[in-house]
C-alpha cells in the first residue's frame, strides 16, 4: 500500500509526496508537528500540514534568507532569527566568524527539540557557544531588542501565532531593534500563489525602511516553487556584494555573489505586483 503526504497549499493547489515512514507526530501547545520520511525529499518537517523544510532542498531557503544580508553587512556581529526553529538559518549565520551572537527566537520549544532529534545536520548550530535560544513570542522579544545588525524573519505562513509577524507595526518594531546600519529580511511567500500577501509585506516594510527590495529563489517544495524574500535596510545596498568572499562561502550549494545579484533581477510580473 502506498502512503502519501499531501499539503494543501491553496484552495486550488496541493503537493503530494510519497511517504516511506511517519517518524513523529504530536500536538504541541501551538500547532501540529510531524516528521515524515519521503522518497523524493528525505525527512520533511511539517507544521499544521505545511512543509517547513526537507533534507533535500532546505539549503536553498536557508542560504538565501541568511547569506544575502550577511554578505552585504560590513560587520554582522549580532544577528537574530525570529522563527526558524529547525536551526537552518542559525547554521548559515554561524558560518561567519565575525558573528558574536546568534539569537533564535522561537515560540514553540518542541520544534527545536524535534529538529535536533530528526534533522541534526540542519540544527547543528543550536548548541554552538554563540547561539542564544529564546522560547518566547517574537513580537514581544523584538520590542525589547536593540542594536542588532541583522534580523531574519523565518516565519511560518501568516496563520495562528505567526499572523502578527506580517504587519506594518511589526516591521516598525524591527526597524527600532536594528542598529543604524541594520538589515531585515523576511520570507514573503510565493508571488504566484500569494501575490496579495507579498504586496502587503512590501508595502508594510516600505513604510519604515528607506531601502526596500524583493529577491527570489527556487525552492521546489514551497508553494509554486518560486519563493520571495523582502529586504529592508537603513543604509545598506542589497546588491553591494563583493566579488571575492570569505571561506564561509566555500561549502555553500546555492548562494554565490552572482546568484545574489541575479536574485534581485525581478521578472516584470513581480515588479509590477510590488509596484502597484
Amino acid at each position: 500500500m502506498e502512503v502519501w503526504f499531501t499539503e494543501r497549499q491553496t484552495d486550488a493547489v496541493s503537493i503530494g509526496l510519497k511517504v516511506k515512514a511517519v517518524l513523529w507526530r504530536e500536538r504541541t501547545p501551538y500547532q501540529e508537528l510531524a516528521v515524515v520520511d519521503t522518497e523524493a525529499y528525505g525527512r520533511t518537517l511539517v507544521l499544521d500540514g505545511a512543509i517547513q523544510t526537507t533534507e533535500r532542498d532546505e539549503y536553498v531557503y536557508h542560504e538565501m534568507i541568511a547569506q544575502v544580508p550577511l554578505a552585504v553587512h560590513p560587520h554582522p556581529r549580532r544577528v537574530a532569527v525570529i522563527g526558524g526553529g529547525d536551526g537552518g538559518a542559525i547554521r548559515e549565520i554561524l558560518r561567519h566568524p565575525e558573528v558574536e551572537e546568534a539569537h533564535l527566537v522561537e515560540i514553540d520549544e518542541r520544534v527545536v527539540e524535534v529538529a535536533q532529534r530528526f534533522f541534526p545536520e540542519i540544527a547543528v548550530g543550536l548548541t554552538d557557544d554563540r547561539t542564544r535560544l529564546h522560547f518566547t513570542d517574537g513580537i514581544a522579544w523584538a520590542r525589547e531588542a536593540r542594536d542588532f545588525d541583522v534580523i531574519l524573519v523565518d516565519s511560518t505562513d501568516p496563520v495562528g501565532p505567526a499572523q502578527g509577524l506580517f504587519t506594518p507595526d511589526f516591521y516598525r518594531t524591527l526597524y527600532e531593534a536594528l542598529a543604524p546600519d541594520g538589515i531585515m529580511v523576511a520570507q514573503s511567500e510565493s508571488p504566484f500563489l500569494q501575490p496579495e500577501l507579498l504586496r502587503q509585506i512590501v508595502q508594510g516594510v516600505r513604510q519604515h525602511f528607506p531601502i526596500t527590495r524583493v529577491y527570489l529563489a527556487t525552492i521546489p517544495t514551497y508553494p509554486s516553487g518560486l519563493w520571495s524574500f523582502t529586504w529592508g535596510s537603513k543604509r545598506q545596498d542589497p546588491e553591494a556584494v563583493p566579488e571575492m568572499v570569505g571561506e564561509w562561502a566555500q561549502s555553500l550549494r546555492y548562494w554565490t555573489p552572482a546568484v545574489h545579484r541575479a536574485a534581485f533581477c525581478l521578472p516584470p510580473f513581480v515588479q509590477e505586483l510590488i509596484d502597484a
